[in-house]
């Protein structure tokens, strides 16, 4: 038959001691097995740029689009005279207009109708009792309580000089992480596990179904090769693949968009093994009940993605229903994307990390154990 390019190389029997020639038969059935698995890869290069290059693509598109965001910036229109903000000047009406564009205009119906629109974040009026009127939309809730918030300030503010009184209790508002956080710290742990998780599942459970196809499974079973050096080879290569994303990661968030890596965001690399090992066996499993190279796919893509949304890859999941929690919790990639978030840029330790990788080794253990008794060395 004839050899695709992801095909191995089976290495032929030899005579010799049974003691260090059979160890060094392992090992060249290892390296081999290896070779050939990175080397088709390599060669296929859709696959190449499914797995290393189109999660890159959203970790560069949600950089670039969150890159130097700050406090939301809000448009108001102001309608007519109000006293308020027309008495506010020098340093405090710099101030304001950092986080306000204000516009004055007399049409208030029209304005309002801009307002629905979304041509502006809110409208301000005086009335004739001399109340300043809020008009806001909610279809941006972060710029409508950003909105509510500045002029609450600003009215209180005013009641305080008017009144001559100082202030009965003020706030000291601070962060706990370093002050120049920015969306890429979230936006790198999520995106990140889920890379991993889609290399591991694709790359198991096609090349599975691509080896029995073409035969090439049946050869190594005849061959003098261990299930060993077989099951160690692919992965080898998947820890490769998964470090590999990692590294790429790492560098283009920390050199383009700001990442800032804590003290203890080393632990990033057995999590990921961990996780490597998990999403493998679900790889496994969906390759030893697929049929097709389609088939495999499609399966793929129904554990993958619906994980990679309900597991906080993409968005968390505080504003969540309690079941969708409870669901998230017996996902691998929950668990990784959580600890994840708390090595690379929380400041979290060993004991953060612990739990989700023996969790992630547990999964990886009952996974591969159900794939084990549905694999299929020919098709039937």
């Amino acid at each position: 038959m004839t050899s695709t390019s992801t095909e191995p190389k089976v290495p032929a029997q030899r005579g010799g001691s049974a003691g260090s020639a059979d160890g060094r038969e392992r090992v060249s059935a290892f390296w081999s097995l290896s070779r050939a698995m990175l080397l088709g890869m390599k060669r296929d290069r859709t696959a190449t740029f499914f797995v290393l290059l189109f999660p890159l693509v959203f970790l560069v598109f949600f950089g670039s689009v969150t890159k130097g965001s700050a406090s939301p910036h809000a448009k108001v229109a102001q309608v007519g005279a109000v006293k308020l903000f027309d008495s506010i000047q020098g340093d405090e009406r710099a101030g304001l207009d950092k986080v306000l564009t204000i516009t004055r205009t007399d049409d208030e119906a029209g304005t309002l109708e801009k307002v629905r629109k979304g041509d502006f974040d809110a409208m301000i009026s005086q009335g004739p009792d001399g109340k300043v009127e809020l008009r806001y939309t909610a279809a941006d809730q972060v710029k409508a309580g950003a909105v509510q918030g500045i002029l609450n300030s600003v009215v209180q503010s005013a009641n305080q000089a008017a009144t001559h009184q100082p202030a009965a209790y003020v706030l000291d508002s601070q962060q706990v992480e370093d002050q120049s956080l920015k969306p890429i710290q979230f936006l790198t742990p999520g995106l990140l596990g889920w890379a991993v998780a889609t290399g591991a599942v694709f790359g198991a459970a096609l090349t599975l179904v691509n080896w029995r196809k073409s035969k090439v499974l049946r050869r190594l079973r005849l061959a003098p090769i261990s299930a060993g050096a077989v099951v160690s080879s692919r992965i080898a290569v998947s820890l490769v693949t998964a470090f590999l994303q990692t590294t790429v990661f790492l560098v283009v968030a920390t050199s383009f968009f700001g990442l800032k890596l804590t003290g203890n965001w080393w632990l990033i690399l057995p999590l990921v093994a961990c996780a490597t090992l998990a999403f493998m066996s679900i790889g496994l499993l969906a390759g030893s009940v697929a049929k097709t190279e389609e088939a495999a796919n499609g399966i793929s893509q129904l554990i993958v993605l619906p994980m990679s949304f309900l597991s906080g890859s993409f968005f968390p999941l505080d504003g969540a229903p309690d079941w969708l929690k409870t669901v998230s919790q017996v996902m691998p990639l929950k668990h990784l994307v959580s600890a994840a978030q708390s090595v690379l840029t929380r400041g979290g330790g060993v004991m953060d990390a612990l739990p989700a990788m023996g969790g992630l080794l547990l999964f990886a253990a009952v996974f591969t154990g159900i794939a084990w008794k549905l694999f299929k060395w020919e098709d039937a």
